[in-house]
């Protein structure tokens, strides 16, 4: 019986089946994976040479910015509150029932 030395998965099932797939397809597969997953890490700013101080200051950067939407969202919640809250308080009392 003539063996198929093209198809991988004839050559190497064992390999393939670890890998989950051609050895060179998963290699490309990975590349493209770790760059793409390169970029998102670079957009939140984590550094590859320092990645443990990258990952502080990501944490603290994160931190100081849920307390500045904190403070954002208290801001706005005041601003709106000036004027809905006498509002309902107005259309409160004039639903109010009135004494006997």
């Amino acid at each position: 019986m003539a063996q198929d030395y093209n198809n991988p998965q004839i050559n190497h099932p064992h390999v393939n089946r670890f890998l989950g797939g051609p050895p060179a397809a998963v290699i490309g597969r990975l590349i493209l994976l770790s760059i793409l997953v390169g970029v998102i890490l670079a957009a939140i700013g984590l550094d590859p040479e320092h990645i443990i101080e990258s990952v502080g200051h990501l944490i603290t950067h994160i931190w100081n910015m849920g307390f500045d939407a904190v403070r954002w969202l208290w801001r706005y919640f005041l601003l709106g509150a000036v004027i809905v809250i006498p509002i309902w308080v107005v259309v409160r009392l004039a639903k109010s029932p009135r004494g006997p």
